[in-house]
């Protein structure tokens, strides 16, 4: 295939699932702050029913579209017309080709990082670096027990009968006259659909160092509530466009794929 695409070939591209075969991640959970959340969400989006965030790590050994990669994400609980996701504020990636599809199909605001995922025993430990510095690190033992034990019947019901996660993005491109946006940017609403064959709970601990480029440190991490390690079949849907934003009332959160300059 060349820089002109042949019939034949835009139907072998013409895939509309991303799958994610024997994907390895470790999910973990915290309680922030309720006006943290309610700035860092952008409009439409409103707080979820609690002040929860979370970190991933995850290595993708293998997909439906060639590539294999790491990834983790920093996102918080939020919801939209009543029904309650996830919204992304950061995903780094160590794959081009990852952050260039996540962020021009569906909005994830991916940026290249290097990102490391390691299980010894019932131990496993993940973090993420860009320009020299390791802002995030995460630890997790898989005693079976969570760091909060409350937290335990919210995690049954999320991961239970229905693993599945629903996600917010938002699509927008900057204008090239720079003043402003190519459209209005788009709330995109996607389900990702999860088929864990293990899963197992852990009590965790989170470090968040300062970065000027990745500011994970907005999301003030009040107590950490435990963290899940699963492995298991991914697959991404489809999204839709389920809202237009006003350029003005978005124009503050347009950064979250940049670097601060």
């Amino acid at each position: 295939m060349g820089f002109v695409k042949s019939p034949e070939d835009l139907l072998k591209l013409s895939e509309k699932t991303a799958e994610f075969y024997n994907a390895e991640v470790l999910t973990v959970y915290f309680e922030t702050r309720q006006d943290v959340v309610e700035r860092l969400l952008p409009p439409p989006l409103k707080p979820a029913s609690a002040p929860i965030a979370g970190i991933f790590v995850a290595d993708y050994p293998e997909t439906n579209f060639g590539v294999k990669y790491l990834e983790s994400a920093l996102f918080l609980l939020a919801q939209h017309n009543g029904e309650e996701g996830v919204f992304f504020l950061a995903m780094p990636v160590t794959d081009d080709m990852a952050m260039i599809g996540g962020r021009e199909i569906f909005g994830y605001p991916k940026k290249m990082a290097q990102i490391h995922l390691k299980r010894s025993g019932s131990r496993v430990s993940g973090w993420t670096e860009r320009h020299g510095i390791r802002f995030m690190e995460v630890n997790a033992n898989l005693t079976g027990k969570f760091n909060d034990e409350n937290f335990r019947k919210m995690i049954a019901e999320d991961m239970g009968a229905n693993p599945d996660v629903l996600v917010y993005n938002f699509k927008h491109f900057p204008a090239p006259e720079r003043d402003g946006f190519d459209y209005n940017p788009r709330l995109i609403r996607e389900l990702v659909t999860r088929r864990p064959r293990t899963m197992e709970m852990g009590e965790a601990e989170l470090i968040i160092r300062p970065s000027i480029h990745d500011p994970w440190e907005d999301v003030e991490i009040v107590r950490v509530l435990g963290a899940v390690y699963a492995i298991g079949d991914n697959t991404m849907l489809p999204g839709s466009v389920v809202a237009e934003v006003d350029t003005d009332a978005f124009a503050p959160f347009a950064f979250m794929k940049l670097d601060s300059m």
